[in-house]
């Protein structure tokens, strides 16, 4: 199986990984990000957006063109205890990470063909994890938004499904804005690759993800333990 994915935040990270992933697999990708991303082109094709601004989302769903698959990978990472909030962050997050997947997927549901293929990229502490409520809040979401349409998009065969990384190897690990909690190595006692992330991810748009849908897939090498 293969055929077109649109895949944000493809400038770096797990959006990167997931893009070089499916293209290497024969897809064709649209990569959305702020920044061109280092992806071979004409296989890739770019469109340049900040999906945080007004408008953007359903500016590149209209571009899109015909698509089979749909992964949101665009995130932000702030943290902070309580007493100590940052509520525009928090808004920012809430933005990019919900409201963004669901002014694209519903700008986009109509026109995606029957079986197509829904990812939005979680995190595993969508269960809760101190310091990290308001971006836990964000990711949480996202389990509801692919449970509603995993139920409304069914009868035409058409999968969703969260993949929820642990801490992954990527710039975010290191960015000041989560210096509030710093990562732990996990009990598997490595980060996970951004590569273990887009190969979860291309099995679930693949010939043998077909009859997954409505789950959130947590890869955490051992975090969760």
């Amino acid at each position: 199986m293969a055929g077109s994915v649109l895949v944000t935040g493809v400038s770096s990270g797990i959006g990167y990984a997931i893009a070089d992933r499916m293209l290497a697999s024969g897809w064709q990708v649209i990569g959305v990000s702020r920044r061109r991303p280092g992806l071979p082109e004409p296989g890739c094709r770019w469109i340049e957006a900040d999906l945080a601004e007004p408008g953007a989302p359903e500016h590149v769903a209209a571009r899109a063109g015909h698509l089979d698959a749909v992964v949101h990978a665009a995130g932000v990472q702030y943290s902070a205890r309580l007493g100590e909030l940052g509520h525009d962050h928090g808004a920012l997050m809430w933005r990019l990470h919900v409201d963004v997947p669901a002014r694209l997927v519903d700008a986009l549901a109509a026109t995606l063909p029957d079986r197509a293929r829904i990812v939005l990229i979680g995190s595993r502490t969508a269960a809760g994890v101190a310091g990290k409520s308001q971006y836990a809040a964000t990711k949480s979401a996202l389990t509801g938004l692919a449970r509603s349409w995993a139920i409304e998009l069914a009868p035409r065969g058409i999968t969703v499904n969260v993949v929820a990384p642990g801490p992954t190897e990527t710039a975010m690990l290191s960015d000041p804005n989560r210096a509030a909690t710093p990562p732990r190595v996990p009990a598997l006692g490595r980060f996970v690759q951004p590569a273990e992330v887009a190969g979860l991810t291309a099995f679930l748009l693949g010939a043998d993800g077909g009859s997954i849908t409505g789950q959130q897939l947590v890869i955490c090498g051992g975090a969760s333990l």
